[in-house]
């Protein structure tokens, strides 16, 4: 087999150690080396003294990412590698083995290097990501709240749509406080909900423990600083993406994106997308929003979906969820696919049309322009007619079709 890299180094990489092997015409040379920086330094003097072009190891939880560091800041290529994608022959498995085995796939050109973006982008990355868990622990949070005015017979929930409105969340401080009297609790109501204060005085009539009080003065407590710390991301994150704000516009024209949901496009995708991926297939592909591939006998079956980025994924299903109900193409195609297949393949399918319409957006520098709620009935509009003359004749009716003036 040719070799493509004359130089190459591959490291098998743990918490503790780095086995490195390096491979040139002048033979192969095999060092262990502690991952404290002063050792990982040494490492990285070792592969510039034998003139390595191209370092490859394996992604192996976080622990790539110091030794990372340190070889991007040399202008040293690269490949940080699916684990999965090279594994070696099974029952000879030793650190200096797979070290070896690296360096050999990495000089014949057999290994496929995972997507890392530059420094910028992945604090990027990290401090959207963060945001997200926040956000969902913050909810997490809710459910906690109503769990605990259920187990004090507070019917809050049953009124208002959203427990942490302003109102709602007046009354759950004045409840936390000690305020008993559903009348007095049901005076905080503000605008349209004060028209539902009989009702409300109904479900705030409970029996509220010390306990009780305690915890949702607690979780109260704690959902006001997971918001804080939510807005202090946000705030970050949009200084970060202040380069790109256009782009941020294009993808919040996409029914269904928020301005956090662009961001975290972004930030997960990077913003030299079409270098990265050469069509808005690789991008499904590469975030795992396409079929498995499961073929036998000439014969296709159905499989689960690829694995792929599952923050992109998760949040464009959520994405996509929320369209179901509108009047617009996405919405159109969430009901359609949902009528056939059912809901957890329509939002998928809605998640992964949304992603191909950032791809295009993005790489063509365009607005988003909805194809309508009407889209599919015009691309099938025949068959419709055909279908609905059919049943109307089954009926016994005599129907003459007459076509409709071209104005």
């Amino acid at each position: 087999m040719d070799v493509i890299i004359e130089r190459a180094c591959g490291m098998d990489v743990h918490k503790d150690n780095i086995t490195a092997c390096i491979t040139t015409p002048e033979g192969k040379e095999i060092q262990t080396f502690s991952t404290k920086t002063v050792f990982l330094l040494k490492l990285v003097d070792w592969i510039k003294q034998h003139g390595c072009t191209h370092v490859a190891m394996e992604s192996t939880s976080v622990y790539w990412k110091p030794i990372v560091n340190l070889i991007e800041a040399e202008d040293i290529e690269f490949l940080v590698v699916n684990a999965q994608h090279m594994k070696a022959v099974p029952g000879r498995k030793t650190d200096v083995k797979d070290s070896e085995w690296i360096c050999q796939l990495l000089r014949h050109g057999l290994i496929k290097a995972s997507f890392i973006p530059d420094r910028a982008q992945r604090e990027l990355r990290e401090l959207v990501r963060y945001r997200r868990s926040i956000i969902e622990e913050r909810a997490r949070q809710h459910n906690r709240i109503q769990k605990v005015l259920e187990g004090a017979n507070i019917k809050l929930g049953s009124v208002v749509s959203d427990i942490m409105g302003v109102s709602a969340k007046n009354m759950l401080h004045a409840i936390a406080e000690g305020t008993d009297d559903p009348q007095e609790l049901a005076n905080l109501a503000q605008r349209t909900l004060k028209r539902k204060k009989d009702d409300l005085e109904l479900a705030l009539q409970g029996y509220v423990s010390p306990h009780q009080r305690l915890m949702l003065k607690t979780i109260l407590s704690h959902i006001d600083f997971l918001t804080e710390q939510i807005d202090m991301l946000d705030q970050e994150v949009a200084r970060r993406v202040s380069s790109y704000q256009e782009d941020i516009e294009r993808l919040d024209s996409i029914p269904g994106i928020s301005t956090r949901m662009a961001e975290q496009i972004l930030a997960e995708i990077g913003t030299d997308i079409k270098n990265q991926f050469p069509s808005a297939a690789h991008m499904c592909s590469w975030a795992g929003l396409v079929p498995g591939h499961n073929e036998s006998a000439g014969k296709r079956k159905s499989s689960k979906t690829k694995k792929g980025n599952k923050y992109l994924r998760s949040g464009l299903t959520e994405s996509a969820l929320s369209v179901r109900g509108s009047k617009n193409y996405l919405g159109a195609l969430y009901r359609r696919i949902s009528a056939r297949k059912g809901k957890k393949r329509a939002g998928i399918v809605v998640a992964h049309a949304m992603l191909r319409i950032a791809y295009y957006l993005l790489t063509r520098k365009e607005m988003y322009v909805d194809l309508g709620e009407d889209y599919f009935d015009k691309q099938r509009q025949q068959s419709i007619v055909r279908h609905a003359l059919r049943r109307l004749e089954g009926l016994g009716y005599q129907v003459t079709i007459t076509q409709p003036d071209a104005s």
